[in-house]
């Protein structure tokens, strides 16, 4: 029988966690002295209270390591957990959500999907802003080690490829996990500090600066006004661009930089070809705009710059309509999203190296087809792929493509549009935000979508996170019966 306590207890100890960083939002509600911050101190009693209940009651049960089941158990349960009790301040606090609004919210934030059922967010009390802000760098720093140490043992979607270069947990996955974490921490929060001084020094105000550095750099996108990016000019643009890049690139090759060696990200085909996406996107989007427009501007550059990186990303900042940009540019933006970043960082989606394999599958293919007798092996950054890694991809693919239709047609049922069933589906599928359409494009939110769509969506959002086969594996059969 699967023995559950390990998993409780550290559940427990994330949720007590969790229930300490919103004493955060209580000091800034403090100090602006709006009144609010009691709605913290509730939530933070509740949390922590229930969180040390859990991981005491399941203390007896701790053990070195975690099997392979109850590895797979606790990824998933950690992210259905977690944003029960990251609503609560949702609930009780001024925006006086339902709980669907308020799950859908956290969901949003800790998945760093970025997509809001909220309006008029600028008059937020600062700890619902900051609140936001933390649920989302919290998922960022988490999903990285999510992609670093578990899915690799996993053996989840061909991410089982990384592990020569990333960190072999050897059996033990828990107490390794600490290990990893720390180095991670240490380069996660020296980006967000830097990403806040930047932000500070092109013309944001402290409070905003602290709140979306915390949001570029897990590239989650929660903004503090309804205008998103809009908001502020140019020198804010351009560092949020280079921060979202960044945080989009593999963490383990930070890792290597500060060990000494930067020839592992310089040479990293992942990130070359990352890269090469977002700069021939940028170009062809800009060309688009130029020639509507019959000027070459900066602000068409910059917007096009902007907007293409944080959709790459999946990040869903935006500093423009571009539904009001023609159709060309709203189906660039579509196909980049499902696209993604590098694997290894806090970016989403399909990842960059899954289509990089499946394109040295195919190329294998047709040299075989060509060449009968030859012996072709695909090879990723110079080193063959197991037929373990391709068959693990192309299950990943074809899991996410029949997700990704699945969700649309559910969406579709409860009334909404087309576009907008298809998009919003490809948006939370992928952690992106803002899908297409009036109603939940750049210009828009999800805040009256009705509640069946909203909880669809916020399922997608955590079945996309977790890379999809997690989670179709704890919903097998044949996982509780062995």
């Amino acid at each position: 029988m699967l023995d559950l306590r390990p998993v409780g207890y550290v559940i427990g100890l994330l949720v007590a966690s969790l229930g300490l960083t919103m004493l955060g939002p209580l000091v800034a509600d403090l100090l602006a002295g709006n009144g609010h911050w009691f709605v913290f101190f509730e939530s933070a009693v509740i949390t922590i209270l229930t969180g040390g209940l859990m991981a005491l009651a399941c203390s007896n049960g701790v053990t070195a390591g975690l099997s392979l089941r109850q590895t797979f158990l606790l990824t998933s349960l950690v992210w259905l957990t977690l944003p029960v009790f990251g609503a609560i301040p949702f609930v009780l606090g001024a925006t006086e959500a339902t709980f669907t609004d308020a799950f859908f919210e956290a969901m949003s934030g800790l998945t760093t999907t970025g997509a809001t059922a909220f309006s008029q967010l600028e008059d937020l009390p600062d700890g619902l802003k900051l609140w936001r802000g933390v649920l989302q760098w919290l998922g960022g720093v988490g999903i990285v080690v999510v992609a670093m140490v578990f899915l690799p043992e996993l053996r989840v979607g061909g991410m089982q490829i990384f592990r020569s270069e990333g960190f072999d947990t050897s059996g033990k996955i828990l107490p390794r996990a600490g290990e990893i974490a720390t180095q991670i921490s240490g380069i996660y929060v020296a980006l967000t500090v830097a990403c806040m001084l930047a932000y500070t020094a092109t013309g944001m105000d402290g409070f905003d600066a602290i709140v979306h550095a915390m949001t570029t750099v897990s590239t989650g996108g929660m903004a503090n006004y309804d205008a998103s990016f809009a908001t502020w000019g140019a020198g804010v643009h351009y560092v949020a661009v280079v921060f979202m890049v960044l945080a989009a690139l593999p963490f383990v090759r930070f890792v290597q930089v500060l060990a000494g060696s930067a020839r592992p990200l310089l040479q990293d085909r992942q990130v070359h070809v990352f890269l090469l996406i977002i700069g021939f996107s940028v170009l062809l989007v800009t060309s688009w705009l130029w020639g509507r427009g019959g000027i070459m501007t900066e602000a068409a550059f910059r917007d096009a710059l902007f907007n293409v990186t944080s959709i790459m990303t999946g990040t869903g900042y935006a500093s423009a309509d571009y539904m009001a940009w023609g159709t060309f540019p709203v189906v660039m933006f579509f196909l980049i999203g499902l696209i993604g970043g590098c694997a290894g960082s806090t970016s989403c989606s399909v990842k960059v190296f899954r289509y990089q394999l499946l394109f040295a599958a195919i190329k294998s293919q047709i040299r075989q087809i060509h060449s009968p007798h030859g012996v072709f092996t695909p090879r990723y950054d110079g080193r063959p792929i197991s037929e373990d890694v391709l068959n693990s991809v192309m299950a990943f693919l074809v899991a996410f493509i029949l997700s990704l239709g699945v969700t649309s047609v559910l969406l579709g049922l409860t009334g909404l549009d087309f576009i907008t069933s298809v998009s919003g589906a490809a948006a939370a599928l992928a952690n992106i935000g803002p899908g297409l359409g009036l109603e939940i494009g750049p210009a828009g939110n999800y805040a009256n979508i009705n509640d069946v769509a909203k909880w669809i969506l916020a399922i997608a959002m955590f079945v996309g996170r977790l890379e999809i086969m997690v989670v179709l594996t704890i919903l097998s059969i044949k996982f509780w019966r062995n």
